[in-house]
């Protein structure tokens, strides 16, 4: 079924901002429109803030649009200077390039690249790095008042900052972004970009640019439009697209799905119901019922569960899925010694560890009483006692007594015995 782009943004809380709005919902109603959004290679990965723009194109896309995924080979070299309070250190071509290749490997798998609605895929350092800077300057410069340039908030604040300032070089972002427009409008047919909420200057300076090489036509409108987001913020104000131990990255080398999955499984109740509507392709009936469900039974986490399920599901898929889901409950069902060994890596990578001679197996092996106090678990042996005596102790998920001893047999994937002290507060020691 075909959605209503606009309303479709505006009922999940992503529609900020739009261009000349009339004529926007008219160009909309016929399919097949071009729409783009940037996307800037800072890092080899993209975040969960960077997935806020991908459903913009994934929702483009379901109201029957055509989206162009650009990636910024170009003005990567450069660097935008929005939302940065010093200069950026300038990347190599062959370091960005490197990132470009990717987070294209992330786009394929989030959007759909098939069919004549399939999303294209282009990258600006493919005419800006062709261009002559007389010509940058006869053909883009003359077309900006460096009076409204300086008004930007990314300019001005660096230029009342006497020790950091800004370059040329970053002050010129604009204009190879505006410039991104007009090539896309003039190639492509592409009428729409969009972007957050701090890049609709950019926007608009790339209509404009559009406008003044197109002229406005009969009807004293050419085609060209802009659509933000709101700057998403999670509901204490922090930024969204990290946790307390660090940015939550789209690829499994830099997030493990497992860690990937847990970060939505914990979200807060206050940020539950905004991350559904931001993050998933629910209909709106199907986020109506589940946040009714969620406030009448928030201890349930039925919500987070729903949105880890649907997110991890969109972004490392069915498979990885099923696996973290298996993991969690043998996490808690002390089925352990059944998890690969990948994901038992992945389950524990941030648990505390210690590594022990393999020699002390041998034999009858170790007892806990004497193993224990050299790990995070309990401080002495007297400690070690009083929680192997109360039954607060597990071996591999299994709880134990108190004159349990450990022994090769007890090695998951022979190398690692994973101990737990009550519910939460586990040690892995690693015998080698």
């Amino acid at each position: 079924m075909t959605i209503d782009f606009l309303a479709e943004l505006k009922w999940r809380g992503l529609l900020h901002q739009t261009t000349s709005t009339e004529e926007l919902v008219a160009h909309l109603a016929a399919p097949g429109r071009l729409g783009y959004a940037g996307f800037d290679p800072t890092r080899d990965s993209l975040t969960i803030g960077n997935l806020i723009p991908i459903m913009l194109l994934k929702h483009w896309q379901r109201a029957g649009h055509r989206p162009i995924v650009l990636m910024g080979g170009g003005t990567g070299l450069i660097g935008d200077p929005s939302g940065k309070d010093a200069e950026r250190q300038l990347m190599t071509e062959d370091r960005v390039q490197r990132n470009v290749d990717a987070q294209v490997t992330i786009m394929r798998r989030l959007l759909d690249f098939e069919g004549e609605r399939g999303a294209m895929l282009v990258n600006n350092a493919d005419w800006l790095n062709t261009l002559g800077y007389i010509e940058v300057l006869r053909g883009i410069g003359k077309h900006f008042s460096i009076n409204a340039m300086i008004q930007k908030d990314s300019v001005r604040d660096r230029l009342h900052n006497r020790e950091q300032g800004i370059s040329y070089t970053e002050f010129s972002y604009m204009l190879l972004q505006a410039y991104d427009f007009l090539h896309l409008r003039r190639e492509l047919g592409c009428t729409v970009q969009f972007a957050g909420s701090d890049q609709f200057g950019n926007i608009v300076a790339g209509i404009d640019l559009i406008r003044r090489e197109f002229g406005r036509g009969d009807a004293g409108q050419v085609e060209a439009f802009g659509i933000t987001a709101p700057l998403v913020t999670k509901a204490d104000g922090k930024k969204i697209g990290k946790s307390e131990k660090g940015a939550i990255w789209l690829d499994a080398d830099n997030t493990s799905p497992y860690a990937f999955y847990q970060f939505w499984l914990n979200v807060d109740d206050a940020d539950v119901e905004n991350f559904i509507k931001w993050y998933t392709l629910l209909s709106e009936a199907e986020v109506t019922e589940l946040v009714q469900a969620h406030r009448e039974a928030p201890h349930a986490r039925m919500a987070q569960r729903r949105l880890a399920q649907e997110v991890t599901r969109m972004v490392h898929g069915d498979g990885e899925l099923a696996q973290v889901e298996h993991a969690s409950q043998a996490l808690f069902g002390g089925s352990i010694r059944e998890l690969s060994e990948d994901l038992l890596r992945q389950v524990f990578a941030d648990v505390p560890h210690s590594e022990h001679a393999r020699g002390a197996l041998a034999g009858d092996g170790v007892a806990l009483v004497e193993l224990l106090p050299q790990t995070t678990l309990a401080s002495s042996k007297r400690e070690a006692r009083q929680f192997l005596t109360a039954g607060a102790v597990s071996v591999n998920g299994e709880k134990v007594a108190e004159a349990r001893r450990v022994t090769e047999t007890d090695l998951l994937h022979g190398h690692t015995v994973l101990l737990r002290r009550g519910k939460k507060l586990w040690h892995a020691a690693r015998f080698g």
